[in-house]
């Protein structure tokens, strides 16, 4: 039996925080409280967390590991992509199986499965991609929400002639979302309107990384985001966006949660730690290492907004979109921002960057961390609470948390597989000491002691309770209903035939 005490801490819920042990027997969570004596201290391992906090530890609901995209694959694999996000403090990711379009939603849900399974060092689950409609797609996502434990399923509105879909293939995937119990997922930018402005920029002259941004503006993330709500509110299927780049998305977002819309905003660490005037920079390298997919925006208020947003509710959850690529990978746009692979970094510093530019900065305090960084996200996709929450019966995955220590970021020192980092020179206050995974120590200031394959995949059921309260009631009192009239008994006109 594997036993450890975390002793003299600060646990910290979305709700509450107390000074209080913590005593976890085989992964689980068995008692929290002050003074606790376990029985024999015999094979008992403490950790000293005095006047440090306890967290739940990170969830990252959106990362890309190993991905095959844009002629290359992504460089932080399965492996070197938990392993850096433990020493980051997230204790789970959620990555994405996207099928080729016309192929099979079942068969790359095992592709990737093949990939992550032998390598993660933290638990993760999956979400799966929708890049084309047909009566197996659907079919499909109903056995991976039944039997696979797959309850998001992600749309494309951009990527033309690669994931893109339409507004009616979006329809009908955002209703079988609602049938089976799942969340929609969406990318969403018009993807039309991107590959028009693409064309613009190279005839111009523009085959830089700023014509990566000046081809996809914000407008176009905005009138995709309130296209794709409106579309999701129609079918009362609840609606997740991924990597909410802009001040303009954000505020449909929260405009639409206003109106009592069942939407979520995700902004990532890399929109909320810095901003997209790096496209011109004069070092192509240093440009190009910043090229994702929306684009970060240049205007450099909007960090700070969105951190404002996420603390007051707005937006609910904090991720990354962990794509990796080298410099060298990068380069394979040199002449033509098309063809530079869109993605970078974050799994490893999001939780100290949100501490450092929510926390630290007074925008939101301890609980709401701990809420935008693990708990809404658990909620969400119904991995609460044996995820996102310290409580018995939760999963021992916890992060001791030092609040006054500082370390400043760099690719010299950072544990995942690329030569940049987008925040380099960063100075975070909030520094992850102790990461426990499943109840065991997996990373102990700067040392690992982790293996391949430790982590498990999460099943997650449908309907998750916090998503689907609102829909269930809406479908019983918001259905429509016919007027009640006597029939029309008068004159009705002879239609004329159309002239050829």
């Amino acid at each position: 039996m594997q036993r450890l005490l975390i002793k003299g801490g600060r646990v910290v819920n979305d709700d509450h925080s107390q000074v209080a042990d913590v005593y976890i027997e085989n992964g689980v969570v068995r008692a929290v409280g002050p003074e606790l004596k376990p029985g024999s201290p015999a094979g008992l391992q403490v950790v000293d967390a005095t006047n440090k906090l306890v967290l739940p530890g990170g969830i990252d609901p959106h990362t890309h590991f190993q991905f095959p995209f844009m002629g290359t694959h992504s460089k932080d694999d399965f492996y070197q992509g938990t392993k850096a996000a433990l020493a980051g403090g997230t204790t789970m990711i959620i990555d994405f199986a996207i099928p080729k379009k016309g192929c099979s939603l079942n068969e790359a849900y095992e592709q990737w499965r093949s990939w992550a399974d032998p390598k993660v060092c933290c638990d993760y689950a999956l979400h799966v991609g929708v890049t084309w409609w047909s009566d197996k797609v659907k079919e499909e996502m109903k056995i991976l929400a039944q039997e696979k434990g797959v309850n998001s399923f992600k749309a494309f509105m951009a990527y033309k002639g690669l994931y893109m879909i339409g507004d009616i293939e979006l329809h009908a995937a955002f209703s079988q979302c609602k049938q089976i119990g799942a969340i929609g997922l969406v990318h969403a930018e018009n993807g039309d309107l991107i590959a028009e402005g693409a064309k613009k920029m190279l005839s111009l002259g523009i085959t830089g990384p700023e014509g990566h941004e000046l081809c996809r503006p914000e407008e176009v993330e905005a009138e995709a985001t309130l296209r794709a709500i409106t579309i999701a509110n129609s079918v009362n299927c609840p609606l997740y966006v991924v990597h909410v780049m802009s001040k303009s998305s954000a505020k449909v977002i929260g405009d639409a949660r206003r109106e009592g819309k069942v939407v979520y905003g995700e902004p990532i660490a890399a929109c909320l730690g810095t901003d997209g005037t790096h496209y011109w920079h004069k070092d192509w390298p240093h440009a190009a290492a910043h090229v994702m997919g929306p684009p970060l925006r240049p205007d450099p208020s909007t960090p700070d907004v969105l951190m404002n947003l996420l603390a007051n509710g707005d937006l609910s959850v904090s991720a990354t979109d962990n794509c990796t690529f080298d410099i060298c990978q990068k380069a394979l746009g040199k002449d033509n921002f098309t063809m530079i692979p869109n993605g970078v970094n974050g799994v490893e510093d999001r939780m100290s960057v949100i501490w450092e530019k929510g926390v630290h900065s007074g925008k939101m305090d301890e609980n709401k961390f701990v809420a935008v960084t693990s708990t809404n996200a658990a909620k969400i996709f119904n991995l609460y609470p044996k995820k996102g929450r310290i409580a018995v019966g939760s999963d021992a995955d916890i992060v001791i948390w030092d609040p006054k220590a500082t370390r400043t970021i760099s690719a010299k020192t950072h544990h995942q597989a690329i030569d940049f980092n987008i925040f380099e020179g960063m100075v975070c206050h909030g520094v992850p000491l102790v990461t426990i995974s499943q109840g065991k120590v997996v990373y102990d200031r700067g040392v690992f002691h982790v293996a391949a394959g430790q982590g498990r995949y999460i099943p997650r059921e449908p309907f998750p309770e916090y998503v689907y309260k609102r829909i269930r009631q809406r479908d019983q009192v918001c259905q429509p209903v016919p007027v009640q009239r006597a029939p029309y008994a008068g004159k009705v006109i002879s239609l004329i035939p159309a002239q050829k």
